[in-house]
């Protein structure tokens, strides 16, 4: 799983979420900042409306919260949804001796590139900033 740090990145870079069944967050308040929630329908669902997307959550009693914008969550997305963003340029996943994860893609008029983590999620995410980067 992606850290919030890198999930925030990925926020400022223009990543758009649209709330879906299985997508992690965590809420943008301190004393819940290290809890990660999941879209479930039987706990926490997006619901649209014209105004935007709202998550319920329902029948939860860890916290009086019944809903918020979708505006006040930051989506922590799996590894197979940075991959699906990255489309196209995505060439290899791979991991080494080491443990290290190195995807690689091919940005449109660059050489192919790797990036590097400890966490496939994670090196997934930095090849996605780099791909945002070089679109903008």
């Amino acid at each position: 799983m992606i850290s919030v740090a890198t999930a925030e990145r990925l926020d400022r870079a223009g990543v758009a979420w649209h709330p879906g069944e299985g997508d992690r967050f965590v809420v943008r308040a301190a004393d819940l900042a290290d809890e990660v929630f999941t879209l479930a329908n039987m706990v926490v669902e997006a619901r649209e409306y014209p105004s935007g997307t709202l998550l319920a959550f329902n029948g939860t009693t860890e916290w009086a919260l019944d809903s918020l914008p979708a505006s006040k969550a930051l989506w922590l997305p799996r590894e197979d949804q940075l991959r699906e963003l990255l489309g196209g340029t995505f060439r290899s996943m791979s991991r080494a001796a080491s443990g290290e994860f190195s995807v690689v893609v091919e940005i449109p008029g660059q050489p192919p590139r790797a990036f590097i983590a400890s966490d496939a999620a994670e090196a997934y995410a930095e090849a996605l900033l780099a791909l945002v980067a070089a679109a903008g």
